[in-house]
């Protein structure tokens, strides 16, 4: 489908009930950890299409890899493949991949003795890696460009002969995915220790094994349906296999929705309930998401169908994700009259009393995200989703679940 045209219809609904998928930043995680530690067992894996890749890439013997539109695995695949001595892999992308720096990852493996080339521009990939027997030490690097560097150096862990401690030359950025990388180890037996301006990991003198881990369905792909909620007149639903002590920073959610119109509750140990609220009180939305900036597209689109203006900070990250996302959300969202000022880490939106009544079609810029936090303003207005099919990226379902609400989709 090159693009389609959804519109919602109240009689069509045939569920309240919605099974996310399983995380995909938890399940790139700990499939990286099982190659390390064959005796874990792994349960709700996700179906996304960056977790096939990242599944691939680690099962194969292929000496090139192409990781195409997925952030995660080139990470994650960098640091586990200079930690496999006596092997040789160069990693490629697609095009905006090669625009994605990689440098500082690659520099602070270097300092653990990884042999890393640039096959094309400095900092950047596509690279070459070959695999030796790195040493854990102590170490330095830019945190505020990606968390994932640093998640990614954690995952190799087991694959180093000694503790590591992780100096941070500037603040780091998304401190809870470091926080839940840390947490995975420490099931395992590690010790972890956080402070402001480094970490350190110690190994265990044995592993917490065999074990199976359940992995948690993802909160970023819940962040659809708080926008669902909000947007709609007086629905509810549930969603399944959600934690309440969650280690995933989009777990957030229920604390900042409720300030614009969604009541959540967990009504069992893995399962929260969402209905409707009254959020006409509230005129503009400040949000600092530092820690958690892939819910700022579905933010911005819910406090336009409100008619809420919104402020949205700490979005630094978003400008070398699967687009620009800041420039992305600009210009989707004036599309709908909406005013919107961005910096190199901030929205600011202004929203329109009403939104227009021509059908807008909506870009996607190869960007799961685009797509899905868009999709729920359907309650207000029909829309046309060009590329629909990137959603593949991170729910390949999310269509299937949304028919379920009642949206229909037509090819257009």
């Amino acid at each position: 489908m090159n693009r389609i045209k959804i519109s919602f219809s109240p009689v069509k609904r045939t569920t309240n009930l919605i099974q996310l998928p399983g995380s995909k930043s938890e399940s790139n995680r700990w499939l990286i950890l099982q190659r390390a530690l064959p005796g874990i067992k792994l349960e709700n894996v996700a179906n996304s299409v960056d977790t096939q890749v990242l599944k691939k890439a680690l099962a194969n013997g292929d000496e090139k890899v192409d990781v195409g539109h997925a952030g995660t695995a080139m990470r994650f695949l960098t640091a586990y493949f200079a930690a496999q001595e006596g092997e040789v892999r160069e990693l490629y992308g697609s095009k905006r991949m090669h625009q994605r720096p990689i440098g500082d990852l690659v520099n602070a493996l270097k300092q653990l003795g990884a042999q890393i080339d640039y096959l094309q521009n400095e900092n950047y990939p596509p690279i070459k890696i070959r695999g030796r027997s790195l040493k854990g030490k102590n170490i330095s690097i830019r945190a505020d460009q990606s968390s994932q560097y640093i998640s990614a150096i954690l995952l190799i862990n087991p694959f180093l002969a000694d503790d590591i401690d992780i100096k941070f030359l500037t603040a780091p950025t998304s401190k809870t995915y470091i926080k839940h990388t840390a947490s995975l180890l420490q099931e395992l037996g590690f010790a972890f220790s956080f402070h402001s301006d480094h970490l350190s990991i110690k190994r265990p003198t044995s592993f917490n094994l065999p074990r199976t881990i359940q992995i948690e369905s993802d909160w970023s792909a819940a962040s659809y349906y708080f926008s669902w909620i909000a947007l709609s007149k007086d629905q509810q639903l549930h969603l399944q296999f959600l934690r309440p002590d969650s280690f995933q920073a989009d777990s957030a959610l229920p604390d900042i929705y409720d300030r614009i119109g969604v009541f959540a509750e967990w009504v069992e140990e893995d399962r929260l309930y969402l209905k409707k609220a009254d959020a006409s009180a509230i005129r503009e939305l400040k949000l600092e998401l530092n820690d958690n900036p892939d819910i700022a597209q579905t933010i911005a689109v819910t406090c336009l169908g409100l008619g809420i203006d919104c402020h949205l900070t700490g979005l630094h990250t978003l400008t070398i994700k699967e687009t620009n996302r800041l420039q992305a959300m600009k210009n989707e969202l004036e599309k709908f009259d909406a005013q919107v000022n961005i910096t190199n880490d901030s929205l600011k939106m202004g929203s329109p009393e009403k939104l227009p009544e021509k059908v807008q079609q909506i870009s996607t810029y190869d960007d799961h995200r685009m797509a899905m936090a868009f999709a729920p303003l359907v309650l207000k207005t029909k829309l046309i989703i060009n590329d629909p099919q990137v959603v593949e990226k991170s729910y390949p379902d999310f269509w299937r679940d949304l028919e379920r609400l009642g949206v229909q989709l037509v090819d257009n």
